[in-house]
């Protein structure tokens, strides 16, 4: 069964924001297998980590996926970088509200992403 890897994206973000990252793995793992290229797809971590680059977050997001230490977001850098749609979605799914979902995201984004880039290189199936 494979999953909509918009729907793992999504489902990635909340996991963030309940600060549940013992499942980000599983959840990542469990995207379409066939395509080995659906990290980069849209909605999926790359498209994120794109996002977050167009709103001048660039040089963070390398350092998450990059060695070295993890550089810190700004709240309002994720804020842009995650449609309104999808962070009131979001919300509603998590029960927090709009401004604790992005200051969980803000703190947890970073770590998650380093520990889903070993090595500097995107999760394959």
């Amino acid at each position: 069964m494979s999953l909509d890897i918009g729907k793992v994206a999504i489902a990635l973000l909340g996991l963030l924001a309940y600060k549940n990252r013992d499942k980000i793995g599983e959840l990542i793992a469990g995207r379409n297998s066939t395509d080995p290229k659906s990290a980069g797809s849209p909605g999926g971590l790359g498209d994120i980590l794109d996002r977050l680059r167009n709103v001048d977050a660039g040089d963070q997001v390398d350092s998450w996926v990059g060695k070295g230490s993890n550089r810190p977001v700004q709240r309002d850098q994720v804020e842009k970088a995650i449609d309104p749609q999808t962070l009131s979605d979001l919300a509603e799914q998590t029960g927090l509200s709009r401004e604790e979902l992005l200051d969980r995201l803000t703190i947890e984004l970073p770590d998650a992403v380093d520990k889903l880039t070993p090595d500097g290189q995107m999760p394959v199936s």
